[in-house]
């Protein structure tokens, strides 16, 4: 399973982390990318993973989720 996430609020190479870090705590996430630029993440995991979870996890980080595709 592969999504991307439209993110806003990124602006450093920290928040780029920090976003990485909170969805590599999601169960079955195998890796992660941010792109602070583009304002996404993009991640893929081994297992279906609810659209809410991922926004909460990234709302908790401190961002707002836009839209998960």
């Amino acid at each position: 399973m592969k999504k991307k996430i439209i993110i806003e609020g990124m602006s450093c190479q920290h928040c780029k982390r920090h976003v990485e870090e909170a969805l590599k705590e999601l169960s079955g996430v195998v890796s992660v990318y941010a792109d602070v630029e583009g304002g996404f993440a993009e991640f893929e995991a081994t297992q279906d993973i609810e659209d809410s979870q991922i926004k909460n996890a990234i709302e908790e980080a401190g961002y707002q989720v836009i839209r998960i595709e």
